[in-house]
């Protein structure tokens, strides 16, 4: 088997869905008896310490797209949402009705703000973070 670079790896992930990519998270730790969540709450719990939030903010790359509300157009809103990610008819469903809930997670601000375009679009509450 070739050895995977990373940036093939990461190419590999950009085309798995959400739900794909947590069942591969969850085999890997499995597989090598480590947990992934840890280093992100380092990481998340870090960031909050810094001095000016504005200086932060203006840095930020990444970004979750969370829908606050489908507006009463749940069908609409969960066409896109299926459209985004990928998940099946009952998962973003699940997602719309659970709202507020994050739809898209540690995307870039291009993507995060073209999502956010489609679902106000379709008359959804979004906000990004």
């Amino acid at each position: 088997m070739a050895k995977l670079s990373t940036a093939e790896l990461l190419d590999a992930f950009k085309e798995m869905t959400l739900i794909e990519l947590s069942e591969f998270v969850k085999q890997f730790e499995e597989t090598f008896e480590v947990t992934a969540a840890a280093p992100v709450a380092v990481a998340a719990a870090a960031a909050p310490g810094g001095g000016d939030g504005g200086a932060a903010e203006a840095e930020k790359d990444s970004f979750d797209v969370v829908l606050e509300s489908d507006g009463g157009k749940k069908i609409q809103v969960i066409k896109v949402v299926r459209e985004l990610t990928g998940l099946g008819l009952k998962e973003a469903k699940d997602a719309v009705e659970g709202a507020p809930k994050a739809i898209l997670e540690g995307v870039n601000k291009e993507k995060a703000e073209a999502a956010k375009a489609k679902l106000e679009g379709e008359g959804a509450k979004v906000t990004l973070k």
